[in-house]
């Protein structure tokens, strides 16, 4: 590692960033005889700080085991695409489902115990049995005459009531109504806590996404509480990190910030959630920050959020390309053209900035053009 890179390495230490705003940037263009040049700039550099986070999905859940039994299926390897409602693990239910088919056959038993109660209600509604002809024995005498004078002397002589009688019998057929109605809501409540414990035997895909992790493979005997899989939404990617408390309250929801990917990619973070409590121990909060959707990379990679920093002072500094930077010996230095002639200045450089310029503490005014990528051969002054 040269020189430059270890001063680069140190700022990185001190989550010290700079944020160029730049008046003018004019390109590395113009050719001054046989040198590609660039001219020096003024930066705004300080006002900011650095913090370390690391990409998390937009959401995820571990789908954890809800009853015991041995793993039947498995809807695929890491990485697997599923959509909502697809089955992600199975365990064995061959008893449960035993159980289920023993109780659909008394909610039909009670179906059936229901209509036969619904027409014997009807029956007596319309056909009471006090009007039967076959209601009573009689005395030996044939049925018309039981009905027209054995019951007729009974209800004269006040033995009995035909009306309260039939009455009696409606309300019997009523109350088995009732109760066959009250057997089938019973048949059809166990059929239903079965199917709710079915449900417990499988894990299911509450949004589309994909497998992250799997904790287990088919043939494992699992219990309750055990993970099965771990589940994300990883079509948006966020930044989780823990930025200090003075750090923090810099920031508000919906605020842009730049961002780096462990991946190299440089874009703007937006705040979304701000976390109400410090870490105790730490003095720091949790904050997440979304990225734009198709930002390469994956959850678990390293990132680097720039935050403002109220405490660091905002400096005006130069800037030169890091192209233009010479490391003869222990000291940096540039070739900057004086009326045409290359001439050797040495310079203390600052932080590297975001746009791939480094800022320049002293050596240098600003507005200066120097060399890129000077020969070895080249001597100031010729």
């Amino acid at each position: 590692m040269g020189p430059f890179g270890r001063h680069a390495l140190c700022a990185a230490v001190l989550s010290l960033a700079a944020t160029a705003s730049f008046a003018e940037t004019p390109a590395y263009s113009a050719i001054a005889g046989n040198f590609l040049t660039a001219p020096v700039v003024t930066a705004q550099i300080g006002g900011s700080a650095t913090v370390g986070g690391t990409v998390v999905p937009f959401k995820q859940v571990t789908l954890s085991a809800q009853a015991p039994g041995i793993v039947t299926f498995l809807a695929g390897a890491e990485g697997h695409r599923a959509e909502e409602g697809e089955v992600l693990v199975r365990l064995d239910d061959q008893n449960l489902a035993a159980q289920r088919r023993a109780a659909l056959s008394q909610v039909y038993q009670a179906e059936a115990a229901l209509r036969n109660s619904y027409m014997q209600y009807s029956r007596e509604l319309y056909s009471p049995r006090v009007n039967s002809v076959t209601g009573f024995p009689g005395m030996g005498v044939p049925a018309t005459f039981d009905q027209f004078f054995t019951r007729g002397f009974s209800s004269m002589t006040g033995q009995s009531n035909p009306g309260l009688e039939r009455q009696a019998d409606l309300y019997a057929q009523g109350v088995g109504v009732d109760q066959a109605q009250n057997a089938l809501a019973a048949a059809q409540a166990n059929l239903e806590a079965i199917d709710a414990g079915l449900r417990d035997y499988q894990s299911v895909a509450g949004f589309a996404g994909i497998v992250v992790a799997k904790h287990v493979e088919v043939g494992d005997t699992v219990q309750p509480g055990m993970p099965l899989v771990t589940y994300a939404f990883v079509d948006y990617l966020r930044v989780e990190a823990d930025v200090p408390v003075r750090l923090a309250a810099g920031l508000a929801e919906g605020m842009l910030v730049p961002a780096r990917l462990d991946a190299g990619a440089q874009v703007e973070a937006k705040v979304a959630q701000i976390y109400p409590v410090a870490d105790p121990m730490r003095h720091t909060v949790t904050v997440k920050f979304d990225l734009p959707l198709g930002t390469p990379g994956g959850p678990g990679m390293y990132a680097e959020v720039t935050v403002p920093d109220a405490s660091v002072p905002v400096q005006t500094q130069t800037a030169v390309p890091a192209e233009a930077l010479l490391w003869r010996g222990s000291l940096p230095s540039v070739f900057v053209l004086d009326n045409g002639r290359p001439s050797l200045r040495i310079v203390r450089v600052g932080y590297p900035l975001a746009d791939g310029r480094v800022s320049v503490v002293s050596g240098l005014s600003g507005g200066e053009v120097v060399i890129l990528n000077p020969p070895a051969s080249l001597v100031s002054g010729q």
